[in-house]
């Protein structure tokens, strides 16, 4: 089998948009990101609560100054930059384009202003549309794939703009909504049941037919044993049984680094629930509401979804079992385009493998690390996903902060075992 890499698809002519295409795209996406901040008032956009969870304002700076930093300053001899200092306070991780600003310290900014952050967006999208549009077919071959890459990445910080937004408002003791929003409910979900899975040796990783992230790559072959994936992911009123159980307060479920995040942490349930007068509430976009017990859990770490499957008696998938699993599965669910800003419970009871995409992400059992053969692609780009292969998970599946169009069935996500402020959920295997 003739092996793809990223750097490859990343320079294959023939997989490139029209321009009339990649203007529309970038258009959408670049649109989006202001739309999810339509809801803010000023005061919103600087606060940072926490290191990992970025200001509004940041991140509608830094996907800006990754189009300027990996296109423009590059490609255009006669780029004069917005500010110099821009590429120092915008910068994330990427230590081959200069040395970035403190993470811990972005909410420290006041200046730019959230007024000024969008007179630079404007002049970037006003710059890269120019660019698309009056390009070389050279150049455009080349530019292409690039602005691409900056597209994607902006659709990874709409899902993080809004979960840093939801961890900030669930600070404050007004009961904040950040929109108000009614989702779908069902009066029950069907019970869990399962689909096997014969042994054998499996393709996984991307094809290489379109876009990818360098994680995804090389398509290779896979020897998997026999396993049987669960029909559905795991539901709050069967993590309330683990939670009432007493099962927070019992090593035997518990990795022993899990059992101490537990303890040190003061753990008692999934982020952002509370119980209150004998019910369980939890924190949501739209504001404080009772749990649902027919959505899927969410907001629970590694340790936290691996502790409950032990629990079952069961286990959580492997990545590669996970990927084997959804070969078949056509992509839908209510991802960021449904606009419910929440998990939903399961809508159907047809038989087969339901909320595999769109929902919540999936915890494997998988270490990041690199598939057989991976190669980053050259310069700074080959830091966006090769440099963080230690000490994490693979989440799979996309959630309701994913944008569609951004998900593909080889999308590996990737978060450390105590994490819970993105939309994690649990699925079971055995």
């Amino acid at each position: 089998m003739e092996t793809v890499t990223a750097e490859e698809t990343l320079n294959k002519k023939s997989n490139l948009p029209s321009r009339k295409e990649l203007t529309k795209h970038f258009k959408t996406v670049r649109s989006f990101t202001e739309e999810i901040t339509d809801p803010l008032e000023i005061e919103d956009y600087v606060i940072q609560v926490t290191e990992s969870a970025s200001p509004a304002k940041w991140h509608l700076a830094h996907t800006t100054w990754f189009f300027e930093t990996f296109l423009l300053e590059k490609e255009l001899e006669d780029y004069d930059p917005i500010h110099p200092q821009y590429s120092y306070l915008f910068n994330s991780y990427y230590l081959q384009t200069g040395v970035p600003h403190c993470r811990a310290r972005r909410g420290n900014i006041s200046r730019p202003t959230v007024k000024q952050v969008f007179e630079y967006r404007e002049s970037i999208n006003e710059h890269v549309i120019n660019l698309i549009q009056n390009a070389s077919e050279q150049q455009y071959e080349e530019w292409a794939p690039i602005i691409e890459i900056g597209i994607h990445h902006e659709q990874q910080h709409q899902e993080l703009l809004m979960t840093d937004l939801k961890y900030m408002f669930a600070q404050n003791p007004l009961d904040i909504s950040y929109k108000e929003v009614e989702r779908p409910r069902v009066e029950s979900v069907p019970e869990l049941s399962w689909t096997s899975f014969e042994e054998g040796v499996y393709e996984v990783g991307h094809a290489g037919s379109d876009f990818g992230y360098d994680n995804e790559f090389p398509r290779h072959k896979t020897y998997i044993h026999d396993f049987e994936l669960a029909n559905r992911l795991v539901t709050n009123a069967e993590f309330i049984r683990f939670v009432e159980s007493g099962a927070y307060g019992e090593p035997k479920w518990w990795l022993d680094e899990g059992f101490s995040t537990v303890r040190d942490d003061g753990w008692k349930a999934p982020l952002y629930w509370e119980k209150k007068d004998g019910e369980w509430y939890q924190f949501t976009l739209s504001g404080k509401q009772k749990v649902d017990p027919n959505e899927p859990v969410t907001h629970v770490s590694y340790f936290e979804a691996d502790a409950y499957a032990r629990w079952k008696g069961y286990r959580l998938p492997t990545e590669q079992e996970w990927e084997v699993a959804a070969e078949a599965v056509e992509i839908s669910g209510p991802f960021a385009d449904a606009g419910h800003l929440h998990p939903v419970a399961l809508q159907s009871a047809k038989a087969g493998l339901k909320q595999m995409f769109g929902t919540v992400w999936q915890w494997t059992q998988s270490s990041y690390a690199p598939y057989p053969g991976y190669k980053p692609l050259p310069g700074a780009l080959g830091e966006y996903n090769g440099k963080f292969m230690c000490n994490q998970y693979v989440l799979r599946g996309g959630s309701c902060a994913t944008s569609k169009s951004h998900f593909r069935k080889t999308y590996r996500n990737f978060f450390h075992a105590n994490e819970r402020w993105q939309f994690n959920g649990i699925r079971l295997a055995k």
